[in-house]
């Protein structure tokens, strides 16, 4: 299949994306202590004045025969710095083995969420020094509500979830996940489809979560201008499964 950025898509003044996220995978280069790295980072960052410290663990379960599954945890110890802005919908995360950027609702649009992923990425570039990218991924989870006691699924998703033929009963739930796989490219897409149960099913209905993760599946050589280009490759991947898993009637309420 053939890649075209410059293809253009329906714009959605609602668009019901609850999260986007770009992800790097990158090993820092440079020793990585807390103290260190939270005096550097501070002053770069002065639209992100909520930090906190993160530690990594590791879960381990034992199975014996005849005995209860033994879980342990072992803390790894410390990992990175998350940021978060003073209005709460721009997060970063500084770690040892990576970058995260994440905007929550409101979501603005495209340009705003790269310009500001790749300019916090400079500044992870420049204290981390990795030499490669083990995984870069972009990720946006849709959420769309469905009015009170509505269930007819097939107004919503392309293709919709169905029971089992002649066993025509209703959902109680659903989780539906494919991985697809971009012939001669770099990428892969990871696409699952579920429902959120709300608290109150009397006064708020069903919310439909459709998660599409467009990734690479392969390392690759850390330059700004490559990092780029994958950005709007995996940006036009995502949009062709995300207009090409909702109905017309979907797009219609996020017009």
């Amino acid at each position: 299949m053939r890649i075209n950025v410059n293809e253009q898509f329906p714009h959605l003044p609602h668009a019901p994306i609850a999260e986007a996220v770009i992800e790097i995978r990158a090993r820092a280069e440079v020793p990585w202590s807390e103290e260190a790295v939270s005096e550097w980072l501070k002053p770069k960052l002065p639209g992100y004045p909520q930090v906190a410290s993160q530690n990594e663990f590791q879960q381990e379960v034992r199975f014996g025969l005849g005995h209860p599954p033994e879980a342990k945890q072992r803390d790894l110890g410390w990992k990175g710095l998350r940021f978060q802005s003073a209005d709460g919908s721009h997060i970063t995360q500084f770690n040892r083995d990576g970058f995260l950027f994440s905007r929550l609702p409101p979501y603005q649009n495209w340009q705003q969420l790269r310009d500001e992923g790749m300019r916090l990425w400079s500044i992870y570039a420049e204290l981390a020094r990795p030499t490669e990218a083990q995984r870069l991924g972009l990720r946006f989870i849709n959420r769309f509500g469905l009015p009170v006691r509505e269930m007819k699924f097939e107004d919503y998703l392309q293709p919709h979830p169905m029971p089992p033929r002649d066993l025509d009963l209703p959902f109680l739930g659903f989780f539906h996940h494919e991985t697809l796989v971009v012939p001669a490219s770099p990428y892969a897409i990871n696409v699952a489809r579920t429902i959120q149960v709300p608290q109150d099913p009397r006064s708020q209905g069903l919310a439909i979560i459709l998660d599409i993760d467009v990734f690479t599946l392969q390392p690759f050589e850390l330059r700004q201008d490559l990092f780029a280009t994958r950005l709007a490759e995996m940006r036009w991947l995502k949009n062709k499964v995300f207009f090409g898993s909702v109905t017309p009637k979907a797009l219609e309420g996020f017009r």
